[in-house]
């Protein structure tokens, strides 16, 4: 049985009929087969590049937004390594016996962990300015 097919008449340059011609030439070829074939691959890139088209503008925005996140994280790595190298080169180290200052260490380090999880809790950031968050969003 046949598959059901529509008839078409087509007018090509001739340059491109005699290419035609002689790969149609060709054993276990035929004209329907090759025209079909090369439709299907034309109509199918057609699709790709609609579907290109439609998420174009998602991944651009995409791309900004983990360009941001790379910035951001750049940025955050610089701060911490110039606060560690601050911390070691310029603040002298507490005594081995000064207890006090060791338990207000240890106390400004809760109160900051504290700080942090609030700050991460909330969503609030604090090097983020009122208006950026806004436009992010």
């Amino acid at each position: 049985m046949r598959k059901q097919s529509v008839r078409y008449q087509l007018f090509l340059p001739k340059k491109l009929s005699e290419r035609f011609e002689t790969l149609a030439a060709g054993p276990g070829v035929t004209k329907s087969s090759i025209l079909t074939d090369a439709l299907t691959a034309w109509l199918n890139r057609q699709a790709a590049s609609e579907v290109e088209e439609r998420f174009a503008i998602r991944l651009d925005r995409m791309s900004n937004q983990l360009a941001r996140i790379e910035r951001d994280g750049h940025v955050l790595i610089e701060s911490l390594a110039l606060f560690v190298h601050y911390q070691l080169t310029i603040c002298p180290p507490v005594a081995d016996g000064d207890h006090a200052a060791r338990a207000i260490g240890r106390d400004r380090f809760q109160a900051f962990v504290m700080e942090v999880g609030k700050a991460m809790a909330s969503g609030k950031h604090s090097l983020t300015k009122p208006d950026d968050k806004q436009s992010s969003q």
